[in-house]
């Protein structure tokens, strides 16, 4: 077995998009990736890439809406390197469906995967960081974890409460040693945007960005001191929503009856 020579790190949904992006990001600044993802195959060829780099990567394949096999991945980690420097919580999946179309299941299964097992994988990371007083939790939520985004109540939700529980635990663990970062992704071109069985079609349909442009970003956050990171810079239509959401909400049910086009600010 090869062993690590520098930092270990956790890439959840490195399968694709913005994980794989990261995944072979961190590798090339010669991080150990464990990348975990569902679908073996493409993760492989990802960890391939990894490899090139940092020759100890290795891949984990798991589904991650199981919190127990989640947490499992933490512990495998730590207990074969010795050590867990960057856990960079990515995996998520779409729910575009309005909130009358929405069962239990549907919002229930979102939840699981895109809140509850990364809350699930930082609780079973933090004995271990707090212990070295040291390493970095990246949370990737979404735009649409600032804005009430019409079609994706479920997903919005998901991410919502994902950005929560990043400010809350950065509150909570300054001075420990251990940094939060959140990363809020806008219109980043994966597998998010494409066809999903029982799914509308996202109401978006212009400029798409390169998942490297995230991967560029969580660098820079786990280099810097800064918490929150949009990737590209749209906290303008944040701040906009917040100072006038009766504004914001109708330019957004315009937008959901194909009555107005949704469009990025000019200075994006």
């Amino acid at each position: 077995m090869i062993e690590p020579t520098g930092p270990v790190g956790v890439v959840t949904g490195a399968s694709s998009g913005i994980g794989a992006a990261c995944a072979r990001a961190l590798a090339a600044r010669g991080t150990t990736v464990v990348g975990v993802a569902r679908r073996a195959d493409r993760l492989a060829s990802v960890l391939d890439d990894c490899r090139a780099h940092a020759p100890a990567s290795i891949a984990q394949v798991c589904d991650l809406s199981d919190l127990a096999a989640a947490r499992q991945v933490v512990a495998d980690t730590i207990k074969r390197f010795g050590r867990l420097d960057v856990l960079v919580c990515n995996a998520g999946m779409p729910m575009r469906r309005r909130v009358q179309d929405l069962g239990d299941r549907q919002v229930r299964e979102v939840l699981e995967l895109n809140y509850l097992s990364p809350v699930a994988m930082t609780l079973a990371a933090l004995p271990h960081l707090l212990a070295r007083q040291r390493g970095t939790v990246v949370f990737v939520s979404s735009l649409v974890g600032r804005l009430g985004n019409g079609g994706e109540a479920a997903y919005c939700a998901s991410k919502f409460a994902l950005c929560g529980f990043a400010e809350a635990a950065s509150v909570d663990l300054a001075g420990t040693g251990v940094e939060v970062r959140l990363v809020l992704p806008g219109p980043i071109d994966t597998e998010m945007w494409h066809e999903h069985v029982g799914q509308d079609e996202p109401a978006y349909d212009g400029e798409l960005f390169s998942p490297e442009l995230v991967a560029d970003v969580v660098l820079e956050a786990l280099a810097g001191t800064i918490v929150e990171h949009y990737v590209p810079d749209l906290k303008s239509i944040v701040e906009m929503k917040t100072a006038d959401f009766q504004g914001f909400r109708d330019a957004m049910i315009a937008a959901l009856h194909g009555e107005a086009p949704v469009a990025l600010p000019d200075e994006t």
